[in-house]
């Protein structure tokens, strides 16, 4: 794995493409987002990291508004997120997601799988569809299994297959919610790879991890989240190196001794 060259001052110069303004979310009493305010540059990679509880999937969740949020806005490309019907839907298509489960449909095939967004909401025509489907397979390894159906894959494959799906809509952001926390330990490593390589073609990412040799080797920007709060925000260098936080000095103590 090589280290992405871009650097926090590329990273702050890029044209923003997500932009999170004041963002708070409420589950009844609990105050899970408080004054988010982050902007993701285009091309750009950042990792969200914290403890658990901290809010990261849900800031991860309200950038296509499988989370609403009470407070605050979010843009991409400019434009406020939509709440709801056909426009929505239309956002929708222009952020992909990948989850802790694959969320795969179970009784179509994989190629199945990732020709259906961009046939039904893209209107591709079917062979086009196909031929895309089939290169973001190979791209990310299998492409073998392209006839067979969820079930007759592991984990790592079936994650992979949902990164192809995602990536088939061709969406202007990716979202990784904690994408490999429900994979065994020898299947990460293929996902992460996978990970990887898109950020090094460019794609613009928000990646939930519990991975910290990602976010060392893939992140442009790391955000340490602590009790619904953005604590620090740094390049994967100085954060891990030089934490300016007790909290992130904490979190860093616990998880790196091990």
């Amino acid at each position: 794995m090589t280290v992405r060259a871009a650097d926090q001052t590329e990273a702050s110069q890029r044209e923003a493409l997500v932009v999170l303004d004041g963002v708070n979310k409420w589950f009844g009493d609990l105050h899970v987002l408080q004054d988010i305010n982050l902007t993701i540059g285009h091309g750009e990679v950042v990792v969200v990291i914290g403890p658990s509880g901290s809010g990261k999937s849900t800031l991860c969740r309200t950038i296509n508004r499988l989370e609403t949020f009470e407070k605050g806005s979010i843009t991409l490309d400019g434009q406020p997120l939509p709440e709801e019907g056909k426009a929505l839907a239309d956002l929708r298509a222009e952020v992909g997601m990948v989850f802790q489960s694959f969320n795969l449909f179970a009784h179509k095939t994989i190629l199945e799988n990732v020709t259906l967004g961009p046939i039904k909401v893209r209107k591709k025509p079917v062979k086009e569809a196909e031929e895309r489907a089939r290169t973001l397979l190979e791209r990310v390894g299998v492409d073998a299994q392209s006839d067979k159906y969820p079930a007759q894959l592991s984990g790592g494959q079936q994650q992979r297959v949902a990164i192809a799906r995602a990536l088939a809509m061709e969406p202007k952001v990716m979202l990784f919610d904690e994408p490999t926390s429900a994979l065994d330990p020898e299947m990460i490593k293929e996902v992460l790879d996978v990970m990887v390589d898109l950020a090094q073609g460019g794609m613009t990412m928000v990646v939930v991890t519990h991975e910290m040799g990602f976010a060392r080797t893939a992140a442009d920007r790391v955000v340490f989240m602590a009790d619904g709060q953005i604590v620090e925000e740094n390049t994967p260098d100085e954060f891990f190196t030089n934490p300016q936080s007790d909290r992130a000095k904490d979190f860093l103590g616990k998880i790196l001794k091990h």
